[in-house]
């Protein structure tokens, strides 16, 4: 069988590097908030071409942070309305709703699977305050659009970037930088993964990271001196060791994936399946390489039966989960028919030529 994601044999390459840090890290004895964190945080904003990195505990906390820090702050009020895309994983969502503030779901485009920023103007009203692109499966949303639009009415930009830690759009213009703040996803699967939970928030406003430090340290710089309400939501010591050795690495990572997504794209040809739309540029990542047909279950199964493991991002929209049943009767049909027909392929520098071809054959066989 061939794995969707064997995350044993993609850490496997740093295992050696991986037993020296843990070395270190018993031998320093300082497991919170030490000077691993901070290296990370100093490469990972130096990466992402922002002035400030903020560590936290996972990518929804990096969210709802970016929200309380700003009501803090006055820019965002309770009860405010945030533009956020229909199709999107659950998390975009629910860490609006947990800042108490409103989403206000848009259509994406079939084609890019993100927000479409033709539809967004319509649904700005008076309490609209923010838009929360999504840069889903490590694909960037369109960018220079949604900030003209977001200028023009006024409006925050917090960008979703879980998926997309590398994506750019030329060296000045990368993920992490595209907005007035940026979170991000370490959780194991990602393209820079942790082996554990991890997040990190970048922005190069100075003034929301000052607050963003203090908040996901119980709202306090000086120990047992609160100046805010915090919360504890911190990158861990040992996971931010792994992460300096992975970032590295992941410039490589990244391009392994998109030329496996060029053989992908110029290599399956079938009517029946519905590839990505990507221009071939570096605004693509790949954390998921995701095609689409019209009867999904058939063809898992035959993708099973002939060895190949896959996964569904996501089966059912935020819409219509239970956990948000007050929109159930809410229409988006266009989420509504990605849900119903998307499937990820596996695609990561774990897998060998000879699997790719497989999966290659195999889904011309279909």
């Amino acid at each position: 069988m061939i794995h969707f994601l064997n995350l044993k044999k993609i850490n496997q390459p740093f295992e050696v590097a991986f037993q020296k840090k843990m070395k270190q890290f018993l031998d320093g004895g300082w497991y919170i908030l030490g000077n691993e964190v901070k290296q990370f945080e100093t490469d990972f904003a130096s990466y992402c071409g922002t002035k400030q990195c903020i560590g936290v505990g996972n990518g929804l906390d990096a969210l709802v942070l970016i929200f309380k820090a700003y009501i803090h702050l006055g820019k965002l009020e309770k009860g405010d309305e945030v533009i956020v895309p229909a199709n999107t994983y659950i998390a975009s969502v629910l860490a609006i709703l947990q800042a108490d503030l409103v989403p206000v779901l848009v259509e994406p485009r079939l084609e890019t699977y993100n927000i479409n920023p033709e539809e967004i103007e319509a649904k700005i009203t008076s309490k609209t305050k923010a838009i929360l692109p999504a840069h889903l499966y490590g694909q960037l949303c369109e960018m220079k659009v949604i900030n003209e639009i977001a200028q023009k009415h006024n409006l925050l930009v917090i960008d979703d970037a879980a998926q997309a830690h590398g994506s750019q759009f030329s060296e000045n213009e990368k993920a992490g930088n595209l907005s007035n703040a940026a979170a991000f996803s370490f959780y194991p699967g990602k393209n820079l993964g942790a082996l554990g939970d991890g997040g990190a928030i970048t922005t190069n406003d100075d003034v929301l990271a000052n607050v963003l430090f203090s908040m996901r340290n119980y709202g306090s710089k000086v120990k047992y001196e609160n100046e805010i309400i915090g919360v504890n939501s911190r990158l861990d010591e040992l996971q931010a060791a792994f992460l300096n050795i992975k970032l590295k690495q992941l410039d490589s990572e990244n391009e392994f994936r998109r030329s496996m997504a060029k053989r992908y794209l110029s290599e399956i040809k079938n009517e029946k399946v519905i590839m990505p739309s990507w221009d071939l540029s570096q605004n693509h990542v790949f954390h998921l390489f995701v095609i689409r047909t019209s009867n999904r279950l058939e063809l898992q199964n035959f993708l099973k039966e002939n060895g190949i493991e896959t996964m569904i991002h996501y089966p059912i929209p935020p819409h219509k989960q239970k956990a948000l049943s007050n929109w159930n009767n809410l229409s988006f049909p266009i989420t509504e028919k990605i849900h119903d027909e998307v499937l990820s392929i596996p695609l990561n520098s774990g897998l060998k030529a000879s699997e790719i071809q497989h999966i290659i054959t195999i889904l011309n066989q279909y």
